[in-house]
């Protein structure tokens, strides 16, 4: 049976973007799959990578118990407004303290580019945004794509990575917004699918990145 975490980045579960995941959730139980919703307003951490990769900075433990959580995903979901034209600050502090080099990424000998250890889990996003999308592609050139999609998610292998964005969120009637639900459901059906159909093993065995941080 396929796993999927869904990781919730707004601090208010009550939220339009509570209900996306709440749906997105549904969805892929109802294809036959697992899913879990983690509120990461609820973690409690140190959101400042105090040291970068420098240091040693301990996990606490609601980031131990996530990176397990992780490890044993077939599939992450990233459920946030996009405020800024970047993810939430929760967001953010959650890769700035848990993907990490040894264990979300590697550098090898001899290669320009790292190794994504994540590899073998697909991902998918799911933001609200106010913007129409001409004016995110126009005037943001499609930031969010740019630094989460292509600069954290692939980055560190996951694969493939797909974005549904809800534009103009604040226009939206109530019957719009139901609608967008019912499209995260089947959005949620066909992401199972895919992953039953790609049947990749997981990595596993990650090192403990504590105290080994330097590239």
């Amino acid at each position: 049976m396929k796993k999927a975490l869904i990781l919730l980045g707004h601090a208010d579960p009550a939220s339009f973007n509570g209900a996306i995941a709440r749906a997105y959730q549904a969805g892929f139980r109802a294809a036959g799959g697992e899913a879990e919703v983690v509120d990461l307003g609820e973690l409690r951490f140190d959101p400042v990578l105090r040291l970068g990769f420098r240091g040693d900075q301990a996990l606490e433990p609601d980031l131990v118990a996530l990176r397990a959580r992780i490890e044993a995903a077939d599939h992450l979901v990233w459920v946030f407004p996009t405020w800024w034209v970047s993810p939430p600050a929760v967001v953010r502090a959650l890769v700035d303290r848990l993907f990490l080099p040894g264990w979300a990424f590697a550098y090898r000998p001899g290669k320009a580019l790292p190794e994504g250890l994540l590899a073998g889990r697909s991902s998918r996003v799911l933001t609200t945004m106010d913007s129409p999308s001409w004016w995110y592609g126009l005037w943001h050139y499609r930031a969010l794509h740019g630094s989460f999609v292509n600069g954290t998610l692939r980055f560190v292998g996951l694969a493939p990575v797909k974005l549904s964005a809800l534009y103009a969120t604040r226009t939206r009637t109530a019957a719009q917004r139901e609608r967008w639900l019912a499209e995260v459901q089947a959005t949620a059906a066909a992401d199972h699918a895919r992953c039953r159909e790609a049947a990749r093993p997981l990595r596993s065995g990650f090192p403990d990145t504590r105290g080994a941080l330097a590239p």
